[in-house]
């Protein structure tokens, strides 16, 4: 086996003459000494509110450390269905499904939803668990263009199959840009076929209550559409769930694989989601207050401003953005990068988050040292 670790330390160095090393980094809150987060994904700040702390702890105390099994075994708490009520309520959905993280949720989903007689007509910016589900899907697979509607009309028209899904998000991570959903859920309907939304980005951000872009258009009560959605971002906690028509969700407690076999989801993981949710109705402000900071920022950038939390700022290469990352950090200012192959467009870009609780004079040096830092580069 004299191969393998030369192999890797091959493939190691090549990544770091590229500029594409990746490292882990350890979270430490501001409050206790760290740089101010413009990196993570604690859109409404909630991650460190006593209130969804003290929820999480009392669910864990509770139902103890872990759920003990499948939830078609003994792992289904009325913790959960509680937590489905709830998220099916924010978005106007008829029913939910939680799983133990967003990542499973999207592989189950898309498998379980098509078959070797089914077209995913995926749009070119979709996240890598919606890339990974479509290729471990017995289905046929067409990349659309970008928020391309003739480009996704096209494929619908000329597919031979016959079911076919259609796979977006309703905010994406990288350019932050939004999904025509309207259009989109019309173009579905008219082709007979399922739209599946994630909402990853809109949950808890997009919206009056933060319902997400969907819900925000009235989408959640047709029968063709389906919405995925993570418990780790706006909501502060760990998992995710798939929501839509009571049908959909008994045919993946049957069906989705990353059900069936996966533990179900953590008491503190559920009890720190109600917290959040708790907190997202008791302060309805959030959502539109993290819109603004993420405009404050994209202003500060020189680029748009984004349709949720999270922009991005092109650089010319990997190494640049790395350097970008540091200088920022030097300021005081934690950001993260995008680089391949993290970018579907291939390019480098710094990412920004934005967060409601940063405070007036936080965004304001958070300004100056971006200006800084992105008009050098």
């Amino acid at each position: 086996m004299s191969w393998f670790l030369d192999d890797l330390a091959a493939r190691a160095a090549e990544r770091e003459r590229l500029g594409l090393t990746r490292h882990l980094v350890p979270h430490t809150p501001a409050s206790q000494g760290g740089l101010l987060d413009l990196a993570g994904n604690d859109y409404l700040g909630l991650l460190h509110r006593p209130d969804v702390i003290a929820s999480a702890v009392a669910a864990a105390r509770q139902y103890g450390g872990g759920a003990g099994a499948s939830r078609l075994v003994t792992g289904s708490l009325d913790l959960h269905e509680r937590l489905e009520r709830e998220l099916a309520d924010l978005t106007g959905s008829a029913a939910a499904l939680v799983f133990s993280t967003g990542y499973a949720v999207n592989l189950g989903a898309v498998t379980a939803l098509t078959d070797a007689d089914t077209l995913i007509v995926s749009d070119a910016h979709v996240h890598a668990s919606l890339i990974d589900a479509a290729r471990l899907s017995r289905a046929q697979v067409a990349v659309a263009a970008h928020n391309d509607l003739a480009d996704v009309e096209r494929l619908l028209r000329e597919r031979t199959q016959r079911r076919a899904v259609v796979v977006v998000e309703s905010v994406y991570s990288v350019l932050g840009d939004a999904a025509p959903l309207a259009e989109l859920a019309d173009l579905a309907g008219r082709h007979d076929a399922v739209l599946l939304v994630d909402e990853a980005h809109g949950l808890g951000v997009v919206g009056e209550r933060g319902e997400g872009l969907a819900a925000a258009l009235g989408l959640t009560g047709l029968d063709h559409v389906v919405l995925t959605a993570t418990l780790s971002k706006s909501l502060a906690a760990q998992g995710g769930a798939v929501l839509g028509h009571a049908a959909v969700r008994e045919h993946l407690a049957n069906t989705a694989r990353t059900f069936i076999y996966d533990t179900g989801l953590a008491p503190a993981a559920a009890g720190a989601a109600l917290g959040a949710l708790r907190a997202l109705r008791h302060d309805p402000e959030l959502p539109a207050r993290v819109r603004a900071n993420a405009a404050t920022l994209a202003g500060a950038c020189g680029v748009d401003a984004p349709a949720g939390a999270v922009l991005s700022v092109p650089m010319p290469g990997p190494h640049e953005a790395l350097a970008a990352v540091e200088e920022a950090a030097g300021h005081g200012i934690r950001i993260g990068c995008f680089r391949p192959p993290s970018t579907p467009d291939g390019t480098s870009r710094l990412r920004l988050t934005a967060h409601a609780h940063h405070t007036r004079d936080e965004l304001a040096l958070a300004a100056k040292v971006l200006r800084e830092v992105t008009g050098r580069a």
